[in-house]
């Protein structure tokens, strides 16, 4: 039997497509090792979207390869449970020594023991005493956020960190990045090794130490999206409560310049990364993949962070590159090839040679990985948002529909409060192509854009007459693709057949037969088959006596 691969999954947590230097769309960006990463090692997406513009519901999705909908798995906290499998419960099953960090935003924490089922080994990074910056936000070299009511309050920017005696800042990310080279290099016994490194960076708030502070020329930023006109209602909301006007344009390119800073400590611990496997002999060996689960505003429509159901690319488009193991072809460089998280999935059990326990909706990567100019899927979706009626905890740990939860002093108020307002906070569903994209709400406040004559989305077209049947048909493709997707039936069969039943069904067979047949009922042996397999024991049976 061959090897199967050593995994290594690098994902920082709300990083933009276009923070990479090789996409070549922001001139300030500063990526140099992952832009030669994917030029001489890796495939580079440039068209990769994730299924939820949030972390948990995002995660949710793109280690099941299930679309949010067809689980429910589209809030902050609505996370896989026991009769659910993932990605890293399946290879542990299979065999793989499955090592992570300890930032779970996927499986349900309350219940006991659960978390854990899914891993070898949970790391955690923030007890490294080497951690002088647990949180990444503190501390900071001046209180920029000052008083309720300041421009930067709301603003998740925070500036520049502090550095120790050596001029170090050594968050719980960089620790995380040392443990797993220890833990590559020292092995598993005969046990492939799956590592997981869910960081922080560049997740706000927007903070970072030097060199990265003042790396990136403010000069070089590319222009902001402007609010833009015809643009979801919760864009608006969140404004408004933030009193983000407030800031004047030089405010904006310092929060952009310092989350393009992050993504340039993100860079230099993907290089440490690397070098580190290098050092120990298991780079070669290893599929490594560097995927981001949702994207930031950084100041596009004149927002920080994110929104859970407004769609523009800055939130949607996610990087994904992607190295497999020495011995299977690769075509490295860019691809344009459409790609969503679901297919990070597929890909990774494609590699590892584990078939899914369960039905899903991925598409393996691995062809195009070997031949850029091959294409698996016309259309990418992403979903978010809520019925009104829904009473589901929202996405900063407060309840959809009830105010006051969060208090005015967290950084998260606005969004918060903003999540209460059911029209605000509506359920949509987006669907895009490489020119076209398409969002469908709840209450018909619908948003179309061609990305060719609009890259930014800032004007919505979807009145206009000009794109009416490209409107069409990506509402039929959307009403399509929810009927493939909109469940999966298990695998394994329930009975109709109660076990009492099943009991006097099989007495009278010899013991071992019957406990054989038993066990085949209790792993789903269906009522027919149950039938049959005991006719075809007792007419064998019969056989023997006469």
């Amino acid at each position: 039997m061959k090897k199967r691969p050593n995994i290594v999954i690098f994902n920082p947590d709300e990083m933009r497509w276009d923070t990479l230097g090789h996409m070549g769309v922001n001139p300030a960006a500063r990526t140099p090792y992952l832009d030669e990463f994917a030029r001489t090692e890796a495939v580079s997406f440039s068209n990769a979207y994730c299924q939820n513009p949030v972390c948990c519901p995002s995660r949710c999705s793109f280690f099941t390869g299930l679309y949010p909908h067809v689980r429910g798995h589209r809030t902050m906290q609505h996370l896989l449970h026991a009769d659910e499998s993932s990605m890293f419960s399946e290879l542990k099953n299979a065999g793989y020594h499955v090592w992570m960090n300890d930032r779970n935003d996927l499986v349900a924490g309350q219940i006991p023991g659960l978390v854990e089922s899914h891993a070898d080994v949970i790391y955690s990074g923030k007890s490294d005493p080497r951690v002088t910056s647990p949180d990444h936000g503190k501390p900071v070299i001046a209180n920029i956020r000052g008083k309720q009511g300041s421009k930067f309050y709301y603003s998740h920017y925070l500036g520049e960190l502090t550095t120790d005696e050596n001029g170090i800042c050594y968050n719980a990310d960089d620790s995380c990045v040392d443990e797993c080279i220890r833990i590559m290099g020292e092995g598993a016994g005969d046990k492939p090794i799956v590592a997981f490194l869910g960081l922080m960076y560049p997740h706000c708030p927007y903070a970072v130490e030097e060199p990265y502070f003042s790396a990136i020329d403010r000069k070089k930023l590319p222009r902001r999206a402007s609010k833009g006109s015809g643009k979801p209602v919760m864009q608006e909301e969140l404004r408004t409560r933030m009193g983000i006007d407030q800031l004047e344009e030089s405010d904006w390119d310092e929060l952009r310049a310092t989350y393009l800073g992050m993504c340039m400590k993100i860079d230099n611990q993907f290089k440490r990364l690397c070098e580190g496997l290098k050092a120990n002999g298991t780079y070669d060996d290893s599929l490594i993949i560097v995927l981001s689960d949702h994207g930031d505003f950084a100041g596009d429509y004149s927002l920080p962070e994110k929104s859970q159901n407004t769609f523009e690319d800055c939130l949607t488009r996610v990087p994904l590159l992607i190295k497999p193991p020495k011995g299977c072809p690769v075509d490295p460089g860019i691809t344009n090839s459409l790609a969503e998280l679901v297919d990070f999935y597929a890909t990774v059990m494609d590699y590892a040679g584990v078939e899914p326990d369960h039905d899903q909706f991925g598409v393996s990567l691995r062809g195009i990985v070997e031949d850029r100019s091959r294409e698996e899927k016309k259309y990418v979706y992403c979903e978010g948002g809520r019925m009104p009626y829904e009473s589901q905890a929202d996405e900063y740990h407060g309840v959809c529909g009830k105010a006051g939860v969060i208090p005015k002093f967290s950084d998260y108020w606005p969004k918060q409060d903003a999540q209460t307002d059911g029209k605000a906070h509506i359920k949509g569903t987006m669907i895009r192509d490489y020119r076209y994209k398409y969002t469908k709400r709840a209450d018909g406040t619908d948003e179309f854009y061609d990305t060719l004559t609009d890259p930014l989305e800032e004007n919505n077209a979807i009145a206009d007459p000009a794109y009416a049947s490209e409107l069409l048909q990506m509402r039929m493709e959307m009403l399509d693709w929810y009927q493939k997707t909109c469940d999966i039936v298990p695998k394994k069969i329930d009975n109709r057949i109660g076990y009492k039943q099943a009991l006097a069904m099989t007495s009278g067979l010899p013991e071992k037969t019957r406990k054989k047949i038993l066990k085949e009922y209790e792993e789903g042996l269906g009522g027919m088959g149950l039938a049959l397999k005991v006719r075809e024991e007792k007419e064998l049976l019969n056989a023997k006596q006469n």
